[in-house]
Formats: structure tokens, sequence, C-alpha cells
């Protein structure tokens, strides 16, 4: 598969990165590392950091109003369910107060019906009696006309004849009968 060549060369350059770091420390390199680090961590704060610096700043200040504006939000929007709760509250009890005050007025109207009924009802049986009573003043007139009428009669024919007791007995059948079918 592989070649013993490309075996070695596969090998000399694993040796060679990992020989890297298995040599001595060499002082010379560290101090440069660590002048070039410096120099770096330099230029990084004169032109990056403040700017850097700035951005995180306004990333917070916007964070901050992004949740004190979620905060009002929130406040506004529990406000508002309250005052909701509230008004759904005043419009139960203004429900409840216009039932019962429908109820009253209905109550109140069932007993006006009622008393005009019995006030219209008296009135009706008052009116009833005043015509029985007329009536019946009109029928004891017209009786004692035709009483009248009729003794006149029974006068006239007594004077007209002598009567017997048979006779008047007969008159006053016959007088009793005319009476009857008067009525």
């Amino acid at each position: 598969m592989y070649s013993l060549k490309g075996v070695k060369a596969l090998y000399s350059l694993d040796h060679l990165v990992l020989g890297a770091g298995a040599g001595t420390l060499n002082l010379g390199d560290a101090l440069y590392q660590l002048f070039v680090f410096l120099i770096l961590l330099f230029l990084l704060r004169k032109f990056a950091w403040d700017k850097l610096i700035g951005m995180m700043k306004q990333r917070e200040d916007h964070i901050a109003t992004e949740i004190q504006a979620a905060e009002r939000s929130n406040e506004e929007a529990r406000v508002l369910v309250e005052e909701q709760r509230a008004l759904l509250k005043e419009a139960r009890l203004e429900g409840q107060a216009l039932v019962e005050n429908a109820k009253k007025v209905a109550e109140d109207q069932k007993a006006d019906i009622i008393r005009a009924a019995q006030e219209e009802s008296a009135r009706l049986k008052e009116s009833a009696r005043k015509e029985i009573v007329q009536e019946k003043e009109q029928a004891v007139i017209a009786l004692r006309e035709q009483v009248a009428s009729l003794s006149v009669l029974i006068a006239s024919k007594v004077i007209e004849k002598e009567l017997n007791e048979k006779d008047q007995q007969k008159l006053i059948d016959d007088y009793v009968k005319q009476v009857g079918e008067a009525r």
C-alpha cells in the first residue's frame, strides 16, 4: 500500500510536528513571543480596546433599555388587565342592577295592572248594582202603574155592577193573573 519511502516521509513529518514541542525551551524565542504579544496587546489597547468597550457599553445600554421597555410594557399590560377586570366587574354589577330594576318595574307594573283590574271590576259591579236598582225601581213604578190601572179598571167594573162574593173573588184572581203576566 504505502511504499517504504512514503512511510518514511510521513514519519519524518510527524517527527517534525511532534518534535517541535518536544525540544528544550529556547529563552530567546520565548522573550521574542512575549515581546510580540505585548506589542499586540498595546496595539489592541490603543486602537481597538476603546471601540470594543464602547460597543459593549452600547450593547449593554441597548439591552438595559430593552429590558426597561419590556418591564414598562409588562406593567402597562398588568395595569390594563386590572382596569379591564374592574370594568368587567362594574359591567356585571350594572347588569345585575338593571336586572333587579327590571324585576322591580315588572312587579310594580303587575301590581298596577292588578289594582286597575280590581278597580275596573269594582266599578263594573257598582255600575251593574246601580243598573239593577234602577231596573227594579222602574219595575216597581211599572207595577204600581199597572196596579193603579187595574184598580181603576176594577173600580169601574164594580161601579158598573154590584158585586157579590163570587164576582169579587173572580176580579181578584183576574187581577193577580194580570199582575203575574206583567212580571
